[in-house]
Formats: structure tokens, sequence, C-alpha cells
């Protein structure tokens, strides 16, 4: 099993070594090879996704990523911020599913803003579609606005669009997804406002036939916002376009008590796959030791369920996980009075010490 790792930049090498280090300490041989991507990929390089990091990811049976960006970047031009590496592992690998678990363990009730009634049992799958939409549609750029009351300025513009088997195939794997839980699936659109979700809706609609024991709903983006801080346990699996998906995963992340909690798998048709944390780069606190490696070392396990086979010991992980918690101990972003602080080398290590 061989494992491309790309730690990327800021946070990224930090919380990528725990994972690592959390799977050398399972019953595994892994083959793991390390490349530069982001902004290490450009500094090495001179691109975000240099041909050698390509090559390697399109080899791995599975990709752990870190997360990419700084804002030193910002003054380059767009093809070559580092933001550019993760668009383009997605576009080459076609990973168009992309599956984020929002799960409150008891033992962080408290850490989430909302109530702890509100959100206790919180347990949400949003599968987000990942190569499509506003994200990738053309034409796109800036331009002199060829009419209305702005005409002869400059204007900037993007393209939403979808094709019809882009959404069958993302809508197949919600499906199944919600067949191997609660047997409920939301789908997520502005069908009322764009043309591009109303054709969503109707694919969707469409595909509900093939799976009649789900229950299939459909919900405006604006009302699943307000849901989602309202009543998010109504919630069990949902489906949405890649912005829409990209906005309320963030949104839900904040639900279990920190974006550092909620690992991500982006899937191929095959389940080749590459596994990040939902939470970027944070430059703010690179080098200082104290960012919460846990959402990637979730996301590893994922990598095991997913990708590799290996469901008993992505279970080892979690539970691994779950007890660490269990012990009290907490990155800054979780913590809570009374808890222990800990860094993310020492949270890493725990994770390690409750596997064995």
């Amino acid at each position: 099993m061989k494992i491309a790792i790309l730690p990327g930049d800021g946070i990224g090498p930090e919380i990528v070594a725990q994972a690592v280090k959390v799977l050398n300490a399972l019953d595994l041989k892994f083959e793991m090879e390390t490349a530069a991507v982001g902004g290490a990929g450009y500094e090495a390089h001179g691109h975000p996704l240099p041909e050698a990091t390509l090559k390697l990811a399109k080899e791995a049976d599975a990709v752990l990523f870190g997360a990419v960006g700084d804002w030193k970047y910002d003054t380059l031009e767009r093809a070559l911020r580092p933001e550019q590496a993760i668009l383009g592992l997605r576009k080459e690998l076609g990973l168009f599913a992309n599956l984020r678990p929002a799960i409150l363990y008891p033992e962080l009730a408290g850490a989430s803003t909302l109530k702890p009634e509100v959100v206790s049992g919180l347990d949400i799958l949003i599968v987000r579609e990942l190569t499509g939409d506003i994200y990738f549609g053309k034409p796109r750029g800036v331009r002199v606005c060829p009419d209305g009351p702005f005409a002869g300025e400059r204007e900037g513009f993007d393209t939403m669009r979808y094709a019809e088997s882009e959404i069958r195939r993302i809508a197949h794997v919600a499906f199944q997804a919600a067949q191997k839980r609660s047997k409920r699936l939301t789908s997520v659109d502005k069908a009322n406002v764009l043309e591009t979700f109303q054709f969503w809706k109707d694919i969707v609609s469409e595909v509900a036939k093939d799976y009649p024991d789900v229950a299939l709903d459909h919900m405006y983006v604006d009302n699943a916002a307000m849901q989602l801080v309202r009543a998010p346990k109504k919630f069990d699996v949902v489906v949405t376009g890649n912005m829409f998906g990209d906005i309320l995963s963030d949104a839900a992340a904040m639900l279990t008590g920190s974006i550092g909690m909620l690992p991500s798998a982006s899937l191929d048709a095959n389940n080749k796959g590459l596994y990040e944390p939902s939470h970027g780069s944070a430059p703010d606190i690179a080098g200082k030791g104290i960012a919460n490696p846990l959402a990637t070392i979730l996301s590893a396990a994922m990598m095991l369920r997913y990708s590799l086979g290996q469901a008993e010991q992505a279970d080892r992980v979690e539970n691994a996980v779950k007890a660490v918690l269990a012990q009290g101990l907490r990155t800054a972003d979780i913590y809570e009075e009374g808890m222990t602080k800990v860094g993310t080398a020492e949270m890493g290590a725990a994770v390690v010490q409750a596997l064995r």
C-alpha cells in the first residue's frame, strides 16, 4: 500500500507528521513517500503542483494531504497560488465525491457554540460534488461589461454549470451512503433562482427512483444554513454542489466544537482518494505547535476505511481519538476549563499511546 504524503504549508507539516506517527503505529506495512505541494511546491519547483508531486499522487493508492496557502503568496498570479494545487489534484485524479462527516463527540458538547441539547448526538455526513460548479466552470475572467446598467465598466465573471452525468454520479454516492445510515437524504440547491440547480433538483429526483428505501427531501441552501444552526440533528446525509458544500461543511464543522475535528475524503469512481482535514493552513499559528491534529488523524482513518480496505484499523484509530478525548486532553481550539491543554505533538503521541 503506497501513500503519497503531501504536507503542504502552514500547519500542514505539523499535523500530517502526527497522522504519519499514528499510521506507523498500526500493524500494517505502508510505503510512504513525501512530496512538496502548495507554497512549498512553488518554492521548490516554481509551481504549486509540481510534475513529480502529481506523478506520485497518481501512482499512490491514496494521498494524505495537509493544507496549502499563505498570505505571502497572495500577490502571485492565480495559476501559481498554493490553492491551485488542491484544485489541480481534484481535477487530475478525478476526485468528484467529497465526504465530510460532522460528528460531535460527547466529550466536546461543551466546546460547541450551540447549546448541548441542540447538538448532542450530532452525526451528519455532507456529500459535496467536487469537480464541477462555479469553481471549474468556463468561461471566467475579467472583461468589459457588454450590456446592462454597468455596460462599459470592467466586470468579473464566472460560470456555474453541471452536466447530467456529474449530478447523477454524486447523487448515487449520496443515496448509497444514506442506505448505510438512517436512509434519509437532503439535497441542497437554489432551484428557485438558479437554472443550474433546478436541473440539479430534477436529476437528483430521477436518481431517487433507484433508491425507494431512502427518503429524499429538497432544501434551498439559505434555509439549509439556517436549519444547521437551528436543528442540526434533523439532517443525516446532505448532498449538494461544490460551492454550497464548501460553505455548509465549514458551518457544520463548528457544530462539532472546532473545524480542527473535521476530516474529509475526496474519492474517485474507484474509491481511490485524497484525505485531508477540512481546515486551512492557518499560517498565523504555524510553527507554534498548538494546532489540532485530530482532523488529520481522523482523515487517515477514513483513508484506511475507504481506499486501503482496512476498516478494522480505521476503527482502532477512531477509538483511540475517542479515548484521548475521554482522558480530558485538549488542544487550544477545543479547550474547556478543567481539561488538560496539550500541543500538537502531545496530542499525536497520546493517540499513538491509546492505540497501544
